[in-house]
């Protein structure tokens, strides 16, 4: 089983030259964007819808029908999916492990780094804060291109309750001890990056990481973690 990369080569000489893919741009956007809300910028906030419509008004947008396969070159971050057709379940690509077994009766979500309230979190726990329900691109560069229907919950209302310290900058979403994806917190914030535990309408299958992953808007798949347990606020 292959592993999904998360550059194809002309995107890494992009970046070897000092220049930004669209995922960086948007990232950069995005962090300036909180970044002037949480340090003063009170004004912004009636400006940020008209924003976040300038910004996917940039985007390529894709006809009704656009076959799958013709966008596993496409940096997902660029595209507007409005108008793509969900994969059927049976048809999603895979990365990475496929095969690891999680008793739920043991396993917990664990919350920690700069918080001052650590959580330790059931599967029941989880499956009973607000849902959030959202269509959502993977794309494997090379390989396959997903566009599911998933559902699950917001990392910003964990952190709520985790009461986030003023110094966090950054989240780190793993499986522990092997598979690790790091985000800006302005992302978990706003929700492009959140947690899922059914796709399509169907609780998530063991192949595609039960009982949690990553569900990353405008990231490559490498960044979409399977079988998470646990979640660090870091610094910057």
């Amino acid at each position: 089983m292959h592993n999904c990369s998360l550059f194809n080569g002309r995107e890494i000489y992009w970046l070897q030259e000092g220049g930004e893919t669209a995922m960086e741009t948007r990232r950069s956007f995005m962090r300036w964007v909180f970044g002037s809300l949480l340090g003063g910028g009170v004004l912004l906030v009636p400006l940020l819808p008209a924003m976040q419509r300038a910004w996917a008004a940039s985007k390529k947008i894709l006809a009704k029908g656009t076959r799958r396969e013709s966008l596993i070159q496409e940096n997902p971050a660029g595209l507007d999916t409005t108008n793509l057709e969900v994969t059927p379940l049976e048809e999603f690509g895979t990365m990475g492990p496929t095969d690891r077994v999680v008793d739920l009766a043991t396993w917990r979500l664990e919350v920690s780094g700069k918080v001052k309230r650590p959580l330790s979190l059931t599967y029941a726990q989880l499956a009973a804060l607000p849902t959030i329900e959202r269509e959502v691109l993977l794309i494997c560069p090379g390989f396959f291109a997903n566009h599911g229907r998933w559902k699950g919950f917001s990392l910003k209302g964990l952190l709520h309750q985790a009461d986030l310290d003023r110094t966090a900058g950054r989240v780190t979403i793993e499986t522990r001890g092997q598979k690790t994806a790091r985000f800006p917190l302005a992302d978990i914030l706003s929700d492009k990056v959140f947690l899922a535990y059914q796709v399509n309408g169907k609780e998530l299958p063991q192949k595609h990481g039960s009982p949690l992953r990553v569900v990353a808007e405008d990231y490559y798949g490498s960044d979409w973690v399977k079988y998470v347990d646990r979640i660090s606020v870091e610094t910057t």
